[in-house]
């Protein structure tokens, strides 16, 4: 068996309740990454969207922003993106075809149920796209771009491995970086097809809940199967 090394975790709905950290929150955060934990946040939102509501950024070593596409380093405010731009073509479409959007540097994000024609466009135009689902909103990426391209990105930056990692989630776009996890874990208020998946249910809800994992990190009481 082997300590947990990083914390990944969602942002809404799992840190925070209705967009904002409570001071509590960010203060087992803080504790955490004190004791040498590494923390890494994973979030659908852009990076100019997290900053009107989250200005403690630097408590992460990383953060995946907009569903696994962009790569920030708080410290430095070095940004990568993971993967190119979408065509033009694509976004006339769906202008034409009258659905409201907002666009990243690199995601698409709209609301259910335009995820049906948005299936439609990318089969159109023959594009290498996918959905992502995330309660009621609806994200567009690149085919095999999402939280776990974006975590393997991060781990990759820390040197460390898949296995080391306690992942935190709440909704249907986690999953993917869950899985990957050596512990996955959602909160109380998590969709109930994400807390058949995981290996721990917390007690709490939104920030409380995270909260409760990652105070175990702290205290040495989580550990990992290690991997040959």
């Amino acid at each position: 068996m082997a300590r947990v090394r990083a914390i990944a975790s969602d942002y809404d709905s799992t840190l925070a309740h209705e967009g904002r950290v409570a001071p509590k929150t960010l203060n087992v955060l803080q504790r955490a990454r004190k004791a040498g934990n590494n923390l890494i946040l994973i979030t659908g939102r852009t990076l100019d969207e997290l900053s009107t509501v989250f200005s403690e950024t630097a408590v992460f070593n990383l953060i995946v922003a907009e569903n696994g596409a962009i790569l920030l380093d708080p410290t430095t405010g070095a940004e990568e993106c993971l993967c190119p731009p979408f065509p033009a073509s694509f976004l006339t479409q769906l202008s034409e075809r009258g659905v409201p959007f907002s666009v990243g540097k690199r995601v698409i994000a709209t609301r259910r149920p335009h995820e049906i024609v948005i299936g439609q466009v990318i089969a159109q135009l023959n594009l290498r796209l996918a959905v992502s689902l995330n309660r009621e909103s609806v994200m567009v990426l690149p085919r095999g771009i999402d939280k776990g391209s974006g975590l393997k990105a991060a781990l990759q930056r820390l040197n460390i491995p898949l296995s080391e990692v306690v992942g935190i989630g709440d909704a249907e776009n986690d999953i993917p970086f869950l899985r990957l996890c050596g512990i996955s874990a959602a909160v109380a208020n998590a969709i109930e097809s994400l807390k058949q998946q995981v290996d721990q249910v917390t007690e709490g809800s939104d920030g409380a809940g995270a909260s409760e994992i990652v105070e175990l990190v702290i205290a040495g009481d989580l550990l990992v199967k290690t991997r040959d």
